[in-house]
């Protein structure tokens, strides 16, 4: 029996080699794998250019694409015709395949990375050799991840691989070629969309590895896991690291993500609380504690259970102020050192830190029945400077601050989406609603009384005048919206009679 080894990462490499020769394998490896076995291994292995009879040439870029090799991977074993050919030409067939690639996302994930670096570690042979084996698996078993090393040794010293564990290998070398070129093909698009037309590409390949395996899904019969893309380092929520606490779950994930979006799309010191992916509680302040507070304050009874973020480095004094409330998680940029001891006494409170550097910008995936619907993320530079005042009444510079603050925090409340908002806090909200009337009430019935003074933001525009009726009736003073709606005529005459200041943007922010 032959083995082909030609591995780049020789973790374990040479215990196995050594495992396979016990088992009566003759070994035929490549350069530095050929190095490391004959040197710290001291093994009995041919250079793959001895088998062939061709030398490495072109800097090592040509060294096992050879007809001697590749037959003798491809030749079917039930095949007489097959065999009778590898016999004419003085070819041995192979029987085990051990590779793994060069590394590709390792390098260009290092700064300062050029083309010519990525070019060079774009392996050829490598997925060749691979793709031919798994081809061939009833006959060739192929290997491709170290921690695969220890039982396929234990079963060629034994009885040897079944037919399933052939299948299984050979699948798994296949995904494992799959994730490589997806990687090498997000590289050289270089960009998510079509830098001159800014369409979405025609072909998408989307590689994902698992990181996590979750306790369950959304509901304890749905199995879950976390996967993050292959083709560089894991950015925000998925890029995690988790200091304490319990496991994550699918459902403490979605809202830590929510949670990281809404505070990360302010530039000011921001806190927000989210319940089932909605943020009941956010507010801007210089001062941590107080806007911690203000967060809290928006809906004390939703923020039990929920997830707290953090825009900025977690204090000691925002912590203590946190102590009295149940959180499931909390998620910031870091923790001073005392804050992180006061809510490690929370035995199961889950705490992570998020690389602020590490955001990127990433297609928006929503599985849909039979495919799934793909687009950009909704980034966009909005200046409320450029905003169009259509009321009688133009917004006071303070109108203006919660206005602006408030359009921000709608984007992160699903449609049909109202936000009530003072003082750069959330005051109230209505998320999710068939209509946006609804919406309106819900808001004013969190708010209550605190609605008085408050601006309203709205993620479209209003189809009928009494929204802006109901939140005159409410105390809503300025509103900011889309516009574009054929009754916008109404709705502006609506927000005249009551003496209210509305903008248009001109932007919609739905989130379905």
């Amino acid at each position: 029996m032959r083995a082909l080894i030609s591995v780049y990462d020789k973790t374990g490499v040479v215990e196995f080699s050594k495992r396979l020769v016990d088992s009566g394998f003759e070994l035929v490896s490549t350069g530095g794998t050929h190095r490391t076995l004959s040197e710290e291994g001291s093994l009995p292995v041919k250079q793959v250019s001895e088998v062939t009879g061709s030398p490495e040439i072109l800097d090592g870029r040509v060294k096992t694409l050879h007809p001697v090799i590749h037959a003798g991977l491809l030749a079917r074993r039930d095949s007489p015709a097959h065999v009778a050919e590898l016999a004419e030409h003085g070819i041995d067939p192979i029987d085990l395949v051990v590779v793994n690639l060069y590394p590709f996302v390792e390098t260009i994930s290092k700064p300062g990375v050029t083309m010519d670096d990525a070019l060079e570690n774009i392996d050829i042979g490598g997925p060749t050799m691979l793709r031919a084996a798994a081809k061939n698996f009833p006959s060739v078993a192929v290997v491709v991840d170290p921690a695969d090393y220890s039982w396929v040794a234990d079963k060629m010293c034994g009885a040897g691989l079944s037919p399933e564990d052939r299948r299984k290998l050979a699948a798994k070398a296949f995904h494992h070629v799959s994730v490589y070129d997806t990687a090498v093909a997000a590289y050289l698009t270089g960009a998510d969309t079509d830098t001159e037309t800014g369409e979405l590409p025609e072909q998408l390949t989307i590689a994902l590895v698992k990181t996590a395996t979750l306790r369950y899904g959304e509901n304890p019969h749905q199995q879950g896991g976390l996967y993050v893309a292959a083709s560089g380092m894991a950015g925000a929520i998925a890029g995690a690291k988790q200091l304490h606490g319990r496991e994550l779950s699918y459902n403490n994930l979605m809202d830590a993500d929510a949670v990281w979006r809404t505070v990360s799309d302010f530039g000011d010191l921001a806190v927000a609380v989210v319940k089932h992916a909605n943020p009941c509680g956010l507010a801007c302040h210089q001062d941590q504690v107080i806007a911690y507070q203000n967060a809290y304050e928006g809906d004390t009874i939703s923020a039990f259970g929920g997830i707290v973020g953090y825009n900025r480095t977690v204090t000691a004094a925002a912590a203590q102020a946190m102590d009295a409330v149940f959180y499931e998680v909390v998620v910031a940029p870091g923790y001073e050192p005392e804050a992180l001891e006061i809510l490690q006494k929370k035995r199961n409170l889950r705490i992570l830190t998020v690389d602020q550097a590490s955001n990127t910008r990433s297609y928006d995936l929503r599985p849909v029945s039979g495919g799934v619907l793909i687009q950009d993320p909704d980034i966009i530079d909005e200046d409320p400077a450029s905003w169009k005042s259509v009321t009688e009444r133009t917004p006071t510079t303070n109108e203006m601050e919660d206005l602006a603050f408030a359009w921000t925090a709608a984007k992160h409340i699903k449609s049909n989406a109202i936000v009530f908002a003072k003082d750069r806090t959330l005051i109230g909200m209505g998320a999710g609603q068939p209509n946006r009337v609804v919406s309106v009430h819900l808001s004013q019935r969190t708010a209550g009384d605190k609605a008085a003074g408050c601006v309203l933001a709205s993620d479209a525009f209003f189809p009928f005048p009494d929204n802006i009726e109901l939140a005159a009736e409410a105390g809503i003073t300025a509103v900011v919206q889309p516009g574009g709606s054929i009754r916008d005529d109404e709705v502006i005459a609506e927000a005249n009679k009551h003496g209210l200041a509305m903008v248009f943007t001109g932007v919609r922010h739905f989130r379905h």
